[in-house]
């Protein structure tokens, strides 16, 4: 069982939420995942208003997790494994700013981390990583229709075609870190 009094906060941007949201709500240690949007200028932006690109805000996840169980490293190494973080604003045919690979730290230490892992896939790639590195923001949490959303529709197309791939992906090469 996790320590929720030890739990640690970190806010990333991976493309869709609902993929991302997937992904990190498999992993032990994982206490919440929250999807929603960061770093606009609009108080409480709606999906809509994201989607139309005039906010500013990227699609995120909330990330609460035990230290003790996962490290942030680990949860960072997931997170570049798991999405395109060499392309901007782009994850497969999701195309805009909403899309863009992001970390919101949420303090200097998550920064540290952060950019020694970053510093480490760029080689492992061989070409630039383009995941803006940002300081913590306000995070809205979305309308509560995106919460869950492949594991309440994992027949739904998009789920079906872009998260099940992915997730079937995470399970193959993290399998020891499965909840």
């Amino acid at each position: 069982m996790s320590n929720e009094g030890t739990a640690e906060t970190i806010v990333l941007g991976g493309g869709c939420f609902w993929c991302t949201e997937s992904v990190f709500s498999a992993v032990r240690g994982v206490i919440s995942v929250t999807p929603g949007y960061c770093g606009g200028h609009v108080e409480n932006p709606s999906y809509q208003q994201v989607c139309e690109q005039n906010t500013g805000h990227i699609e995120v996840v909330e990330v609460r997790f035990d230290p003790a169980v996962v490290s942030l490293e680990t949860l960072l190494q997931i997170f570049f494994a798991t999405h395109d973080p060499t392309t901007p604003d782009r994850q497969g045919a999701d195309v805009g700013p909403q899309y863009a690979s992001a970390i919101f730290c949420q303090s200097p230490q998550q920064e540290e981390v952060a950019r020694r892992v970053m510093a480490q896939v760029q080689a492992e790639l061989g070409t630039p990583v383009v995941t803006h590195l940002l300081p913590a923001q306000r995070f809205w949490p979305a309308e509560q229709y995106h919460r869950d959303y492949y594991a309440q529709h994992p027949e739904q197309g998009y789920c079906r075609m872009v998260i099940s791939p992915k997730m079937a992906k995470f399970r193959k090469h993290y399998a020891e870190l499965l909840a």
